[in-house]
C-alpha cells in the first residue's frame, strides 16, 4: 500500500510538467528579487530625491503612539517602540513591484499567444500534394503517347 503510494508520487514528481512548474518557480524568484532591487534601489530614490528627499521605504503614518512615544525616523523604530503605523511607502515600493511583474507577465504570455497563432495559422495552411511516384509518372506519358497515335 505504502509502497505503491511512493511509487505514484514518483511518477507525479519527475513529469514534464511538475519540474516545468518548478523551475517556474526558482526562475519567478529570482525575478522578483530583481524586481525588488529595481524597485528599491533603482526606481524609487530618484522618484523620491525628486520628491523633496522623500524616502518611500520609511513613508508612514503614526496611528498610535508606542513606548516611548514619537516622533519615530523610520519605521522600524517606531515598530520597535510598539507603535501602530500605516506603512503607505512600503505599500507604494509593493504596488510598483506588482505593475512591473504583471506587465513582464503580460508580455510574456502576449508573446506565447502569438507564436501559437503562428503555428496554428501553419497548421491550417493546405499543403501541396506530394508528387506522384515514379511509374505514374511513366504510365501517364506512356498513355498520352498512346493516345496521340
Amino acid at each position: 500500500m505504502f509502497g505503491n503510494v511512493l511509487k505514484e508520487f514518483r511518477d507525479f514528481a519527475v513529469k514534464g510538467n511538475m519540474l516545468d512548474m518548478a523551475v517556474g518557480i526558482v526562475i519567478g524568484a529570482a525575478f522578483t528579487a530583481i524586481v525588488s532591487s529595481l524597485v528599491d534601489d533603482i526606481l524609487m530614490p530618484p522618484i523620491g530625491l525628486v520628491l523633496g528627499g522623500v524616502d518611500f521605504s520609511d513613508l508612514f503614518v503614526k496611528m498610535r503612539d508606542g513606548n516611548p512615544p514619537g516622533p519615530y525616523a523610520t519605521i522600524q523604530a517606531a515598530r520597535d517602540a510598539g507603535a501602530v503605523t500605516w506603512n503607505i511607502g512600503l505599500f507604494i515600493n509593493a504596488l510598483v513591484k506588482f505593475v512591473i511583474i504583471a506587465f513582464a507577465l503580460f508580455m510574456v504570455v502576449k508573446g506565447i499567444n502569438q507564436i501559437r497563432r503562428m503555428a496554428e495559422k501553419k497548421a491550417e495552411e493546405p499543403k501541396a500534394p506530394p508528387a506522384p511516384p515514379r511509374e505514374v509518372v511513366l504510365l501517364e506519358e506512356i498513355r498520352d503517347l498512346l493516345a496521340k497515335r
